[in-house]
């Protein structure tokens, strides 16, 4: 089955799914009374989500929603993947809780070929996050205003350490704009393409008194540089990545960088001296060394392992050990060892539809081009195969407002416009339109809005009301 439901509804949708698996009594008893906590409050949270009802607002009809839900129910395992759009709305964090409830009361977790999989947008997503590169935490998902963690970092580290959770990129640019942050130093991301509603973004960029952009090529964000650090690119370094699965990789170097790239932990370390810190790091081997003081994941793993057998999955239980394929098979990370329910109620989109805009948005990226397009533009024969930026429309759409494909035509939001060719597809649904955001002469995220998810202060990437006009 494919379930192409309306853009939004992804609550409606897994919670009229568990209504069937409960009604049905096809939820697992033994392992929801050994393994979790709170099955009891979601069971009468649930009562409120028949598939009848939900069908008109997530646009599957009830029938198939049933199927779906029994045979998930039902398989001897099953997996759920998902992508960074159930992430990227104002309710993204009740869609992961959504799928996890549903993986936690059919007992799909812990065993072969069940669990709940988040696709990451490229290798190192996963490790950067376990490393910390996110504001609320230390490694290992240790929160900054945990006493006792804040207290362990600092001993750690040497240093006296804020014990208060920092921005994410959209709350700084919100920070810029009202004169609290001055200066920022980013480094390989592109926030003058990545974020959400460009024109405030770039303003908030060209607002700062001091801007160091270390990359490996000179991207949008650059442009409003003050300092640009050239950094070397994977092939031109040793280091590790961490992917979804939990393995850490080895890379090595295999050509060398051109002109004055260096590796970025060189030039963190040759900034830390020129502070007066007295940084005596040669390679990324002493790094991850560092890494394993502060990251109890990491235990068994060394930086001799990698370079002998190249990758290594954590937790590993010992020396020779391989990594772990599967985790919580016995229990999770919470503070009872049990997977949690937590209801969640339907939320519609920050920004609806109306006679002004009255088309859905949602943005991504290509087959050939990646994110922003700072490293897939520059490719030549990915630039020739999707060399100029589209939008994707249903041709119900197109011949509704008169224009054909190849036309271009203006899209305008409440934040920003573009103008853009039109191609048809009707993978798209009536009523919505794709962009891509790799393409800075027609850049989707000057149209979408920053309306955060409370929880993940991700933004709404994936839906706002636009206009089209030819």
């Amino acid at each position: 089955h494919m379930l192409q439901f309306k853009p939004g509804s992804d609550v409606a949708l897994l919670n009229a799914m568990m209504h069937t698996i409960i009604e049905e009594n096809l939820y697992d008893q033994e392992y929801i009374q050994d393994h979790t906590q709170g099955f009891k409050d979601l069971r009468q949270h649930l009562k409120a989500f028949p598939p009848e009802q939900m069908q008109t607002v997530c646009g599957i009809e009830a029938e198939t929603i049933r199927t779906v839900a029994r045979k998930y129910a039902n398989a001897r395992a099953a997996i759920i993947f998902w992508g960074m759009g159930v992430s990227q709305h104002i309710h993204g964090t009740d869609n992961a809780r959504c799928l996890i409830s549903l993986a936690l009361m059919c007992g799909q977790t812990g065993r072969d070929g069940t669990g709940l999989h988040p696709l990451r947008g490229q290798n190192n997503v996963q490790g950067a996050s376990d490393a910390a590169l996110i504001p609320m935490f230390f490694p290992d998902y240790k929160r900054v205003d945990d006493e006792e963690q804040h207290a362990r970092f600092e001993s750690l580290w040497n240093a006296q350490l804020d014990s208060q959770p920092g921005l994410t990129v959209v709350e700084t640019m919100n920070a810029i704009r009202d004169g609290d942050v001055r200066a920022m130093y980013i480094m390989g991301e592109n926030p003058a393409m990545s974020d959400p509603d460009l024109n405030h973004a770039r303003a908030a960029l060209a607002k700062l008194e001091h801007l160091v952009v270390q990359d490996i090529f000179l991207t949008e964000t650059a442009m409003f540089a003050d300092v640009i650090l050239p950094a070397t690119a994977w092939p031109e370094k040793n280091g590790t990545v961490s992917n979804t699965n939990r393995q850490i990789q080895m890379g090595r170097k295999a050509i060398d960088a051109p002109g004055e790239a260096k590796p970025d932990w060189w030039i963190t370390v040759e900034l830390a001296r020129r502070f007066g810190l007295k940084w005596d790091y040669t390679g990324p081997e002493q790094v991850f060394a560092e890494m394993k003081q502060a990251m109890p994941s990491l235990d068994n793993i060394t930086w001799e392992r990698l370079a002998t057998e190249n990758v290594v999955a954590y937790p590993c239980p010992a020396p020779d050990h391989p990594g772990l394929d599967i985790v919580f098979a016995d229990s999770f990370p919470t503070e009872t060892g049990r997977g949690k329910f937590i209801a969640a109620s339907v939320l519609p989109p920050d920004e609806q539809p109306d006679d002004d805009y009255p088309f859905v948005l949602t943005t991504g990226r290509q087959l050939e081009h990646w994110h922003t397009g700072a490293m897939t533009r520059r490719s030549d024969v990915l630039d020739a195969v999707e060399p100029a930026a589209i939008v994707q429309m249903n041709t119900a759409d197109i011949e509704r407002l008169g224009i054909s494909a190849g036309d271009y035509v203006e899209i305008r939001s409440r934040r920003g416009q573009v103008k853009i060719r039109v191609r048809a597809d009707n993978r798209v649904p009536s009523g919505v339109i794709f962009i891509p955001f790799a393409f800075v002469e027609s850049a989707a995220n000057l149209l979408t809005n920053p309306k955060l998810d409370p929880y993940g202060k991700i933004p709404e990437f994936k839906y706002c009301a636009v206009s089209i006009r030819a």
